[in-house]
Parts: structure tokens; C-alpha cells; sequence
């Protein structure tokens, strides 16, 4: 298979997918980040590296932000956010995790293939990326299981990033300050 053509689908894949995200669910999304006192994010498998690299980026924005499992993040607490990131929004785990803090008081915002997942049900906030799930035989993906999800995630994820940037007037070479220099 030629390389340049498997990455044009891949992109057409994706452009096609993230035209179909609904813009005010990104704006909501961005407003509950903005709002809350402390951000936890989760996901499991390559969905959770998204998440992470997301986590990054809120930390170079000045969020106190935190990766759901790590051994330094602290207790979830009333008016903190929990954003999990799962295409079924079934995982065992994360809809655990999204119950736990609905119970505490927290908020939970969803980026989810099936809004009216047990997961979506839990969430005040919900982007749908309209991609198939790993389990479905759909052919809206040449690519294989959750790869069309997870991508369109990072790329969401980035979007928000960029709609934070704007609203909080911070250029990238602020957010470069606050990066890891150990050197």
C-alpha cells in the first residue's frame, strides 16, 4: 500500500469526522474547564494518552490539572471536574470513576462516541466525535479499532486548547515558560 494514500485517508477520515462535531459542545466543554477549581482527566488505552497530552497542555496553561491514577493526584472534590475521554463510554473503569465523582459533588464532562452511554448519562457536558467503536463493523474507518476515535480526540482536545488560549488572551510563548525545563 502507498504510504502518501494511506495517510490522505487517514486524513480525509479524520476532517470528515471532526466537520460533524457540534461547536457549542466544544464551547461548553471549554467553559466547564475554565470554571472548575481543579481538572481530572481519564481515559484507558490510547484514549488515556490523549487525555495525558491533553493534561499537559492545561498545565502549560496554568490549570491545575491532574491524570486520574497517577500516585501524586489528590482526592476529586465538589466543584472539580473529572473529563473522561471513552469512545463505548462503557469502560468499567472510567464510568467507576465518572460515578464516584458524580457522588462526591464533582462535575463530569464526556468526550464519547455514544452520548447515551452509561457514561454519557453521568456527564453534564458531552462532545460526541461521531467515529465508529472499536467493537462496530462500520465502514465509516479503514483504519483498525479505535484509531479514528482516539485521533479525533487529540484533535478535539487541541481545539479546546486553542478556544482557551483565545478566550484567556495567552499566546504559546507564555504557555513555553511553564514548560519542563530541567536543563
Amino acid at each position: 500500500m502507498n504510504t502518501l494514500i494511506s495517510t490522505s485517508s487517514i486524513i480525509e477520515e479524520l476532517e470528515r469526522t471532526l466537520r460533524h462535531i457540534q461547536p457549542d459542545q466544544i464551547k461548553q466543554l471549554a467553559k466547564q474547564l475554565s470554571e472548575a477549581e481543579n481538572i481530572f482527566v481519564a481515559g484507558a488505552g490510547r484514549s488515556g494518552l490523549m487525555m495525558r497530552a491533553f493534561a499537559m497542555r492545561l498545565m502549560h496553561m496554568g490549570f491545575r490539572v491532574y491524570v486520574v491514577g497517577e500516585t501524586i493526584t489528590p482526592g476529586i472534590s465538589k466543584g472539580d471536574l473529572l473529563l473522561v475521554g471513552s469512545g463505548s463510554g462503557e469502560t468499567k473503569s472510567l464510568t467507576a470513576m465518572a460515578s464516584k465523582a458524580s457522588s462526591i459533588g464533582a462535575s463530569v464532562a464526556a468526550i464519547t462516541i455514544v452520548p447515551e452511554s452509561t457514561l454519557g448519562a453521568l456527564a453534564s457536558t458531552i462532545v460526541q466525535i461521531p467515529a465508529a467503536t472499536k467493537e462496530s463493523t462500520s465502514a465509516s474507518s479503514r483504519q483498525p479499532m479505535g484509531s479514528l476515535f482516539e485521533q479525533s480526540l487529540l484533535l478535539l482536545l487541541d481545539t479546546v486548547v486553542l478556544n482557551l488560549m483565545e478566550k484567556n488572551e495567552l499566546q504559546g510563548a507564555a504557555m513555553f515558560k511553564i514548560h519542563a525545563n530541567l536543563e
